[in-house]
């Protein structure tokens, strides 16, 4: 499936990189020329709390940056999926780590994709780029931006003195591709 409009809410706890990621993609679409919101939200304690964000992606001019039933969810952990998945429009899409949530949504309206992101992320050396490798299933499922793009905007937003960081969370968003592109 390849979309040029996604309305994507991407939920996790605070730590696991869920505004960055929003931040990345909505980065990335931009140097691709097109429309984008980045909204984030997070909790008071941010780390161990909930964050969450919404991109929308779009050819065409946005009229808000909210969305209140998402085409796409992105989900990192249990209280999330609680959350955000009863909000998930019909025939929507969602891309869920696996390695944190053992119970899928049982609605048979949506498609589900189940990635062991933080398996995978521990796998390649740090459970930190868990959000890299949904990113990497996100993209391969909708073809929404490049990888080739994604990963120049993450050399773009990633600080100067986090540059050693690069390298794997580049390796995570192909690793997340490879998952979907089986």
């Amino acid at each position: 499936m390849k979309n040029d409009s996604l309305e994507l809410i991407i939920a996790g706890f605070g730590g696991q990189g869920v505004l960055f990621a929003g931040k990345l993609l909505a980065h990335a679409a931009m140097l691709e020329g097109k429309e984008v919101t980045w909204f984030p939200s997070y909790g008071a304690e941010i780390r161990g709390g909930t964050a969450n964000c919404t991109v929308i992606i779009s050819s065409e001019m946005i009229g808000s940056p909210v969305v209140n039933n998402p085409d796409t969810l992105l989900i990192m952990n249990n209280a999330s999926m609680e959350r955000f998945a009863p909000r998930l429009k019909e025939g929507g899409f969602l891309i869920m780590n696996s390695s944190l949530i053992k119970n899928p949504p049982q609605r048979k309206d949506i498609g589900i994709i189940q990635i062991n992101a933080t398996d995978i992320a521990e796998e390649l050396g740090s459970s930190q780029v868990a959000n890299m490798v949904m990113i990497g299933a996100l993209i391969g499922r909708t073809g929404i931006i490049s990888l080739d793009t994604a990963i120049g905007a993450l050399r773009e937003i990633i600080p100067e003195h986090k540059r050693e960081i690069i390298l794997i969370n580049e390796t995570a968003l192909r690793r997340g591709l490879k998952e979907i592109a089986g």
